[in-house]
């Protein structure tokens, strides 16, 4: 256990839960992980989930909690469609009278915005977005200088944007969601439709023999060690990416992105995709600045750093 003087930050993901400690010159001294509760009856199981991980890494009245999804300013969870069972989730309020101290909440995009303006590969930028490519898509906004939560504390849902409104089904209800194209959920995707057409053979090896089986991790380690079928799928990938993006550019013009999320374990391999068809599909890119692509300095940590620093705002 971490001491009290420590800022903890919890970041609440679809598949698992991680909490960073910050120490006072913001570096990571500690991290612990736990899996995401899933298919229950009650949210109680993710209140312990959080309450454990704040006091294995030595929460004393520090605490920021990210959370995918709706996240209103007074730190209720509204939807999360990543989440079974959230609907008007109150993890603020029930999270502070579980440890007996406030509980600063926000959605986890905008946590990791946070990280990497102020800590980050942002430093220094007045106008940048975060995108966490993830179980879904999340986003945050910093613009003139300032971190954006929009009118309600629900701005940077960047992953429900339609790019296909013949798609398939998105967990939030609608159809062709970008998120079910650019995240690493759409990765495995495009790998299994790539598999059902007898491609990905080292892949599906990798998965066990069964398409159905195969994990956007099994694509990213065959396009490591040099799988041509595989470094094609991680392609088309990054022309999900790259035309989300291009959107993203056209309609707030952007100094720069940063990616982060899961995926930026493997950002050796999509930087190049991303950026080359970036530059195709966006409007009038001769006649502009193009705004830089960087995967995060925190990776995949930087929404629950975000969170730490979330009680200082």
């Amino acid at each position: 256990m971490t001491n009290g003087s420590v800022r903890v930050g919890i970041d609440v993901g679809g598949t698992k839960a991680l909490g960073v400690a910050l120490g006072d010159d913001g570096s990571i001294v500690a991290q612990d992980l736990r899996p995401t509760p899933r298919g229950i009856d009650s949210l109680e199981p993710l209140i312990d989930t959080l309450s454990d991980l704040a006091h294995s890494l030595g929460a004393s009245g520090r605490l920021g909690v990210g959370a995918p999804g709706l996240v209103t300013r007074e730190g209720v969870l509204r939807a999360a469609p990543n989440l079974d069972g959230v609907a008007e989730f109150e993890i603020g309020r029930l999270l502070s009278e579980r440890l007996g101290h406030p509980v600063s909440v926000d959605n986890d995009a905008t946590c990791a915005a946070l990280a990497e303006w102020t800590l980050g590969a942002a430093i220094g930028t007045t106008d940048m977005m975060l995108v966490t490519l993830g179980t879904g898509i999340g986003g945050g906004i910093v613009a003139n200088g300032e971190l954006q939560r929009g009118a309600h504390g629900f701005a940077g849902e960047f992953g429900h944007m339609v790019v296909d409104p013949n798609g398939p089904p998105c967990p939030c209800g609608r159809r062709g969601c970008w998120e079910r194209y650019a995240s690493g959920s759409g990765l495995a995707m495009l790998a299994r439709q790539a598999a059902a057409g007898r491609r990905l053979r080292s892949v599906v090896e990798r998965a066990g023999g069964d398409p159905e089986d195969v994990r956007g991790e099994h694509v990213r380690d065959a396009a490591l060690e040099g799988d041509g079928e595989a470094r094609a799928v991680i392609d088309e990938f990054g022309r999900w990416v790259a035309l989300g993006l291009a959107n993203l550019t056209n309609a707030a013009d952007p100094e720069m992105f940063v990616l982060g999320g899961g995926l930026a374990m493997g950002s050796e391999l999509y930087v190049e995709p991303i950026t080359r068809w970036f530059a195709e599909l966006l409007y009038q890119p001769n006649l502009r600045p193009l705004p830089r692509i960087e995967f995060a300095h925190f990776g995949p940590l930087a929404g629950a750093v975000g969170a730490a620093l979330l009680p200082e705002l």
